[in-house]
């Protein structure tokens, strides 16, 4: 199995590198290839927050994996801009068997038509905008899976719904053996009231602060 991650100038760092860490520990186990980057526009990206990435292919190869993971970032605003970045992903849906989107990957599946008619999440701050598209049903949940698309909210969201993933399409003893060597196991702890006095946060994060 070929899993690739998108990536752009700009790109939301932990959207990218968390995800890339648990598909990195499923190559390991030999369940599928070593994960690359594919790049939707500048070969030597820097991230949101100055981490600098080396693309291993470009979107112009036209080389299509079985699973590509959208990371989001402001620079995919920038990206969605580009109609042949937007064809490859209408390609790369029809040919792949999943896409993944993480936080404002939302902003380059939405261009591509890929939530239309489909359950989407994205992060909490910008689901109003999500919302204002009618063709999608906008689940406040931390990830969703509906057919072969799957979106997480923001940021560290984007490690739940990779596992989730995992667990999907092998099973849940290899999602537990990643998520062991991960040591993924997030802290419970609540850290002071900003996500309770925020009117704006979505379901589930109302629901854990209660």
């Amino acid at each position: 199995m070929k899993i690739y991650f998108a990536i752009f100038d700009k790109v939301e760092e932990l959207d990218l590198v968390g995800s890339w860490e648990l598909i990195g520990l499923l190559a390991e186990m030999k369940l599928c290839e070593p994960p690359k980057l594919i790049s939707l526009n500048s070969m030597n990206p820097s991230g949101e927050h100055g981490m600098r990435f080396n693309a291993d292919i470009h979107f112009t190869e036209n080389i299509f994996p079985d699973v590509l993971i959208v990371p989001g970032g402001s620079g995919a605003r920038l990206a969605m801009e580009d109609p042949d970045v937007i064809q490859y992903l209408k390609e790369t849906s029809s040919q792949s068997h999943s896409i993944l989107s993480i936080c404002t990957g939302m902003y380059l599946m939405q261009r591509a038509g890929l939530f239309a008619n489909k359950k989407a999440t994205t992060h909490w701050a910008f689901l109003d905008e999500l919302k204002q598209d009618n063709s999608v049903e906008v689940i406040e949940e931390r990830y969703i899976k509906d057919g072969n698309i799957w979106s997480s909210a923001g940021v560290s969201a984007g490690m739940d719904m990779t596992l989730a993933f995992v667990a999907d399409y092998f099973d849940e003893a290899v999602a537990s053996e990643i998520q062991l060597n991960a040591e993924y196991f997030p802290s419970p702890k609540i850290y002071g009231d900003a996500a309770v006095s925020n009117s704006k946060v979505s379901k589930y994060i109302k629901k854990a602060v209660e």
